[in-house]
């Protein structure tokens, strides 16, 4: 009998110690649909489906996404009244309210490919999605206790171009597993077609693509310009280049191993362009091409100014000038006479700087060497720059309108949510308490289910002043609303 009891107890560890570590290696869209004990669970079944009332979600892998939900509030390419494309004076979406999560945490989204973490990028994308979906959040990032009176939604928009080229056709399959019937809309797509709407059908045309790393790698946009050229009838010789924006996104939101503001000096954890950097090299050979800006620490650099021996980018022109040149060197050495036509801003941190960028590409269409053009022939006068959250505004609109989703709501109800590590969760790694060191957040393993982050309310506490400002200044309607949600919210943070 003891024997008997022996064998059993010690099947049951095994079995035991077999299901732990089962559960450490588990599919993120199994755990979210099956497991009760997850907190990543969601009772699909309970949800509401079809409802009007609900807000429309947008997720991107930090705040850049801001500007594809104030493009979404700003547009006006539809009368309210009738629905047809026509400008009636009022803005489209001025009875609906909306959902917004920054994953800032995890962000920039556009380094795992690079970092071979496809997969634990995926699961972000799908764990995102989960969140507009589900119910809870964190009131703050010190809360030990969640809430569930989040807002479900109608409709997910991916407001970030490497979540939509790795993730989007997981989230509509994860959409399609949870027997819900949501439309999830990408920016690549519309980005393409904001694009080609610049082109005349017969024309040669070159089309410039500047995006994360990981949205390069993807190949997304140039497929994308393939398929809808033929799609849409276009006779004309059509070719796309690249630049993966290295460090520019993360630059915009703030990352110091990219950007520091406060520094004067060269320093040891810089990861962005360099004259060492493999992946985004600075020539030395075409310095005045680059028409970088020294003055009050935007360039870091040692040594003699006009021949530096190291150089580090310390300011977010310097990064767009960089990179727009990088991408004309790339056309002018491909010795192409096709002119660039437009180039689709395929980062939704990038148009917060339509500005910034518009002034270097005229600057490289005015640049002379020994008394000749550098770029312009291959360049239109005035290249267009596209911002994919125009069309994105479109199709969002034309699937509310044809699923008779509109709602009879009010802009003021939105909510907005961010990212923050997730400090109870002893096997995290920081940089500081709103930042994981760069080694933990790209050398964490896929299938893994943990909390690393907690999804809390926008705050003073987690967004910098220096982001507030720019918020303000660039899109001041999406401002004023998350002013107005983190009013309505600053006396339960400071509870916490």
């Amino acid at each position: 009998m003891k024997k008997i009891l022996f064998i059993s107890v010690t099947l049951l560890f095994v079995l035991l110690s077999c299901n732990t570590h089962t559960s450490g290696q588990q599919n993120i869209q199994e755990t979210i649909l099956h497991n009760q004990e997850s907190f990543f669970y969601i009772n699909f079944k309970t949800y509401p489906r079809h409802d009007a009332r609900l807000p429309v979600g947008i997720f991107d892998s930090g705040t850049g996404g801001l500007t594809v939900l104030d493009a979404i509030l700003n547009s006006d390419n539809f009368n309210n009244k009738t629905h047809k494309k026509k400008k009636d004076g009022k803005i489209d979406f001025e009875e609906e309210s909306f959902i917004y999560l920054g994953d800032k945490a995890n962000m920039p989204y556009g380094e795992y490919p690079g970092n071979h973490k496809t997969k634990l990028l995926k699961e972000h994308v799908i764990k995102d999605a989960a969140f507009l979906l589900g119910k809870k959040y964190y009131p703050s990032q010190t809360a030990e206790k969640y809430r569930t009176d989040k807002p479900q939604v109608k409709a997910i928009v991916i407001a970030c171009n490497t979540a939509t080229a790795y993730g989007k056709n997981d989230v509509e399959k994860f959409i399609k597993q949870a027997g819900l019937n949501l439309k999830v809309i990408g920016v690549i797509g519309a980005g393409v077609r904001g694009a080609l709407e610049n082109i005349n059908k017969d024309k040669d045309a070159a089309i410039g693509i500047m995006a994360t790393a990981g949205t390069v790698a993807s190949n997304g946009y140039p497929n994308t310009v393939a398929e809808q050229k033929k799609k849409m009838g276009y006779s004309g010789k059509m070719i796309t280049f690249q630049q993966a924006g290295v460090g520019l996104a993360a630059a915009i939101d703030g990352e110091k191993d990219y950007l520091d503001a406060s520094l004067h000096t060269v320093r040891k954890n810089y990861r962005g362009p360099s004259f060492t950097n493999k992946i985004a090299p600075i020539h030395k050979s075409i310095m005045k091409r680059y028409n970088f800006d020294f003055s009050a620490n935007q360039i870091l650099y040692s040594g003699n100014q006009k021949s530096p021996d190291k150089l580090q980018l310390n300011s977010i022109k310097n990064y767009i000038r960089y990179h727009v040149i990088s991408l004309l060197e790339k056309m002018r050495k491909s010795k192409t006479t096709t002119p660039l036509n437009s180039i689709i801003l395929g980062c939704t941190h990038y148009p917060f700087f339509m500005k910034d960028f518009r002034e270097t590409l005229q600057f490289a269409y005015n640049y002379k060497e020994n008394g000749k053009y550098v770029y312009r022939n291959f360049m239109e006068k005035n290249v267009s720059l596209v911002d994919p959250a125009i069309n994105t505004a479109k199709e969002l609109y034309v699937y509310l309108n044809n699923n008779h989703l509109f709602n009879n709501g009010k802009l003021s109800n939105s909510r907005f949510f961010i990212s923050v590590p997730n400090l109870s969760d002893k096997n995290i790694r920081l940089k500081d308490s709103l930042n994981f060191t760069y080694a933990y957040k790209y050398g964490r393993k896929a299938g893994e289910i943990q909390q690393y982050v907690k999804r809390v309310p926008f705050s003073r506490r987690n967004l910098s002043p220096e982001l507030l400002n720019r918020l303000k200044v660039k899109i001041p309607l999406t401002y004023h609303l998350i002013k107005n949600y983190m009013g309505k919210k600053s006396s339960v943070v400071a509870v916490q």
